[in-house]
């Protein structure tokens, strides 16, 4: 029953237009190689005529294979990445936003990692995640054999900082982005052998705007010639530093590439390049509407392309309107791997290969209607027009979505409108702004130990706070009121006696606070014998950021807590308050002692 599924599923996906996937036996199955960078705008290639950087890889990997001029994404990060990995709308997955929990996919969920591994690939990601951190939601519960990288939706510190291997916090060295291209190398190296999938998430230009010297000493010698539409709105340093980073990226891919190239793989190697969203910053993008967290075309429009050698011919190009939906089917189609070894359930895709476009096939290719949201703004696309329940733009005559026709075009527009409203209409609430209410697994596998950031939980009381405005990588100060408390909901999925180890740090006046970790009847005490107060590390920033800076917290073992299975409230309380303020929390980490 289940195999059946799986074949109308891909039937459905992939037959629709007419063909039938193709294995390639006499050179093995493809490799796979997908890169997708975070926060570079459309605009952020020297490709696409922006004479402010200079990307001669990524130029050279588009001008090898396939680009797509009209390809979209969600204007922000985690709604991207689950659609890629999943070849669905994000809202369907379960994700609605990019914190607190609203990042998460849902665990029943299938990724392409999970596919490819079940057809024997080896899987490996490599940098940011940012689709759920608790085992199953981490990686390795998705379909990944190997991650290094950060699960959450920024990082603090771009040099020489904490990261994860495999649920395990390590100390790496360097620059992240030239890390997690090593790592990624180390991964093509050790499988050159058998088929692998290789997912490179990079971080940047994401801020804090951090990069090394040879970057952004080259760019800012260059200076700016082009700028955003409003050139008002722009700060150069800004754009600078963001350029920069992807100069460093783009030297990143030519090491990549260059690695498949060694390994004599690179013919056998599908690649992939891509962003997440719109520029972070307003900067020269074309002349289009709109830059990250907009449904506009400049919030959702992202390099697109596609290299298979002896595959896809080079200078190969598509005008047609295409999705990070479509990513799943169209590798899937490609490789020929078969989808009914996977032992989830399948799910409905809403993308569908792109197969006929990358061979150059676009005859009779069907018009369809691509859909977009975020934070109760939403808009939907066709080949020629972008609309939302006010507007409509002709995207040919009108790429800068300057002339609205909504009034001119009365029954177009009221069509397209109601699509969008149908389309909304299929999710309750798709942008809610406060957290998650689905718990937190702890547990789900004996190692490594959960790991509860206080991003991830909720606060009682009004005047704890996040380190800054943005949550992720953040920690909790502001607790001088012991009535006040943080909490997080979770799910035990494992029930037996857990270590509870705080990260903290607290002043001189904090030592002899006494604190309770308590769920369900169940509690432990603990008393913070020593102070840790340092101070935030020093981090090379280029520009104003809105993130939290990197803080050192000290590992304090609070005792042994017997959890139930179930769901529940895990509570930290003071139950004394002999100074100012009693800590400043990072995370609660439990760890299973009765294996």
């Amino acid at each position: 029953m289940k195999n059946s599924s799986w074949i109308l599923w891909i039937f459905t996906a992939l037959t629709l237009l007419g063909y039938f996937p193709a294995v390639h036996a006499a050179d093995g199955p493809p490799n796979v190689v997908v890169i997708i960078t975070d926060d570079q705008g459309w605009g952020d290639l020297s490709l696409h005529g922006n004479t402010n950087i200079s990307t001669p890889n990524i130029d050279a990997l588009a001008e090898a294979g396939a680009q797509f001029d009209r390809f979209y994404v969600s204007p922000v990060c985690a709604p991207t990445r689950a659609s890629l990995l999943t070849g669905r709308y994000h809202p369907s997955t379960g994700v609605v936003g990019v914190s607190r929990g609203q990042e998460r996919m849902n665990l029943d969920e299938v990724t392409f990692a999970d596919l490819f591994k079940a057809a024997g690939y080896a899987t490996g990601g490599f940098g940011k995640w940012h689709n759920g951190s608790q085992y199953p939601y981490h990686p390795n519960g998705r379909g990944f054999d190997e991650f290094y990288g950060f699960t959450c939706g920024h990082w603090a510190n771009y040099f020489d900082t904490l990261v994860d291997h495999n649920g395990q916090e390590v100390r790496g060295e360097g620059y992240l982005t030239d890390e997690f291209t090593e790592r990624a190398m180390k991964f093509i190296d050790a499988n050159k052998d058998h088929p692998f999938l290789c997912y490179v998430a990079y971080n940047t230009p994401h801020t804090p705007f951090q990069v090394p010297d040879e970057f952004f000493d080259r760019v800012n010698a260059r200076g700016l010639t082009m700028f955003n539409r409003d050139k008002s709105r722009e700060r150069d340093i800004d754009t600078i530093s963001a350029l920069a980073m992807c100069e460093n990226i783009d030297w990143n891919v030519g090491r990549i590439l260059n690695k498949l190239e060694e390994d004599k793989i690179a013919e056998n190697t599908i690649v992939i390049y891509m962003s997440d969203n719109g520029p972070n910053t307003w900067r020269w993008n074309g002349g289009m509407k709109g830059k990250k967290g907009a449904v506009d075309e400049g919030g959702i429009r992202s390099p697109f392309f596609v290299r298979w050698p002896g595959h896809i011919a080079p200078g190969t190009k598509s005008d047609r309107i295409a999705a990070h939906i479509d990513v799943l089917p169209t590798l899937v189609d490609l490789t020929g791997i078969d989808v009914t070894k996977s032992d989830k359930a399948p799910k409905p895709l809403d993308g569908v290969s792109l197969k006929p476009l990358l061979m150059g096939d676009s005859q009779d290719w069907p018009d369809r209607m691509l859909f977009s949201n975020f934070r109760g703004r939403s808009s939907v696309r066709t080949q020629q027009y972008r609309a939302d329940a006010k507007t409509l733009f002709d995207m040919q005559d009108d790429p800068e979505q300057r002339n609205n026709l909504a009034k001119d075009k009365k029954q177009l527009h009221r069509e397209l409108a109601a699509a969008l409203k149908k389309w909304n209409a299929q999710w309750s609430d798709n942008s809610p702004r406060s957290a998650d209410q689905r718990p937190y697994p702890v547990g789900a596998r004996p190692t490594p130990p959960t790991m509860l950031p206080v991003q991830d939980g909720q606060f009682h009381g009004k005047r704890l706070q996040y380190s800054a405005p943005p949550p992720n990588a953040s920690w909790m100060d502001g607790w001088t009121n012991r009535a006040d408390y943080p909490y997080w909901e979770i799910d035990v999925i494992h029930p037996g006696r857990y270590e509870a180890i705080l990260k903290y740090t607290c002043a001189e006046d904090a030592v002899g606070t006494e604190l309770e970790l308590s769920f369900r009847d169940s509690h432990v005490k603990g008393k913070i014998s020593e102070a840790y107060d340092p101070p935030l590390i020093d981090s090379p920033d280029r520009a104003e950021r809105k993130e939290s800076y990197e803080k050192p917290f000290k590992r304090m073992t609070l005792g042994e807590i017997d959890l139930e299975k179930g769901r529940g409230r895990l509570k930290l309380k003071a139950l004394n308050q002999p100074g100012e303020e009693i800590l400043d929390l990072r995370a609660i980490e439990l760890r299973q002692i009765d294996k």
